[in-house]
């Protein structure tokens, strides 16, 4: 018998080309309407419940969410293990998984429109980042304090328009880290918005960690994240 949790999901597990290979992930769609395709990418914990909660709750706001799995089933709750994990994964792949979820997602005949847009948390808002520098199909991304430290970005190749959460309290992504990340997408005349949130910290929209989530924030992110998506993939 299904458990309550199950039964709110919206979305199922699916498998995509990726290069010639299979990949995998979370697809939630709206209900009896289309949408704007959005891909939603991991923290690096995996693909666990909250990942999948948020695309639920896009496609409650009308879009078609992908959660694509880089772990490949593998999730964890220990830092230790996730680092290892993140720092593990290969992003020449995971650039190939993500231009397959959006290939994938670009097929539907749900999904409006012929660009996707992107969003990440953490390792994820780093890798979304990287897919609109990667990928033109990509026509509106999101960061949420993303870091990885073997991602390079090409900025010179970058179409759409990022919006960018961080946190004044990030160990991880220091406000000096995120004031320069949006210095630089400038200077190389790209369209950014990046706000950085007093006294809150590294992932303060993930509302399973009650130690740093903040309520207000993550309400004020979703807001304006809808809008964002809903403005650029019209």
């Amino acid at each position: 018998m299904a458990t309550e949790e199950e039964e709110n999901k919206m979305g199922r597990i699916v498998e995509f080309l990726t290069n010639g290979n299979t990949g995998s992930g979370y697809l939630a769609t709206p209900r009896e309407t289309q949408g704007p395709g959005i891909v939603v990418i991991q923290e690096w914990w995996g693909l666990v419940d909250h990942i999948k909660a948020v695309t639920d709750r896009l496609a409650e706001a009308g879009f078609v969410a992908l959660a694509p799995d880089f772990y490949d089933g593998k999730t964890t709750s220990s830092p230790d293990e996730a680092g290892k994990l993140m720092m593990a994964l290969n992003i020449d792949g995971a650039e190939k998984q993500l231009r397959g979820a959006i290939n994938y997602l670009l097929s539907l005949d749900q999904v409006k429109g012929d660009q996707v847009g992107t969003v990440g948390f953490c390792m994820g808002g780093q890798l979304s980042l990287y897919a609109a520098c990667a990928n033109q199909a990509v026509g509106a991304c999101v960061d949420f304090y993303g870091i990885h430290p073997n991602v390079k970005l090409d900025f010179s190749a970058l179409q759409s328009p990022v919006l960018g959460f961080f946190a004044e309290k990030d160990g991880f992504v220091p406000p000096e880290a995120a004031q320069k990340l949006e210095r630089d997408l400038k200077n190389a005349g790209k369209n950014v918005d990046f706000t950085v949130f007093s006294d809150a910290d590294h992932a303060f929209f993930n509302d399973t960690r009650s130690d740093v989530y903040h309520d207000e924030y993550a309400r004020q992110c979703w807001e304006r994240m809808v809008k964002f998506f809903g403005d650029n993939l019209s």
